[in-house]
């Protein structure tokens, strides 16, 4: 119930200052001491106890369900946020890489099509291809279900760069077994 005022229109207005981040949690860490038995545990231990992830890794995953709906072509193409696909080939990523535009101001640095582009340049080909949007949830939840940011909003998503690889491998092996 406390959930839904914290997560409405979260691709929309999507805080980048550690302070209004930490507001926002603020919310769910004291929804979460409510619960008998759990008032002494560190919020990390509450929420994998009640197996509900933060807000903060939420509003990232929601941001790569809205870039997948945008870049498979689900929304009409005059009414998504406009996102350029790169034309440089790189040897990480996916091979629906998307181009990062040069901004001045903080105003378009932390709009949504900015702010998209590192995270899901850094999903390989096997979650961004997926045929359906659910597929893509279910992929993407395979691929990052060992980062720290799912129980702590202080962490930073990994996966740029050579972790990218060690994740995939990761999950890989997951999938196996």
């Amino acid at each position: 119930m406390v959930r839904s005022h914290p997560d409405y229109c979260s691709s929309v207005r999507a805080p980048y200052r550690k302070g209004d981040i930490e507001a926002l949690e603020k919310v769910q860490k004291r929804a979460t001491k409510i619960l008998p038995g759990l008032k002494n545990l560190s919020y990390s231990e509450r929420l994998k106890i009640c197996k509900i992830t933060t807000l903060h890794y939420r509003r990232i995953r929601g941001y790569m369900i809205e870039t997948y709906k945008i870049v498979s072509g689900k929304y009409q193409p005059d009414v998504a946020p406009t996102l350029y696909k790169s034309s440089v080939y790189v040897t990480r990523g996916n091979d629906m890489r998307l181009e990062k535009s040069h901004v001045k101001y903080d105003l378009r640095k932390f709009s949504f099509s900015n702010r998209v582009v590192n995270i899901w340049n850094s999903l390989p080909n096997w979650v961004v291809y997926a045929n359906t949007t659910n597929t893509f949830k279910a992929r993407l939840d395979k691929f990052w279900h060992n980062q720290d940011v799912v129980y702590d909003f202080k962490a930073q998503l990994q996966g740029t760069g050579s972790r990218s690889e060690c994740l995939y491998e990761e999950s890989l092996h997951v999938i196996k077994s």
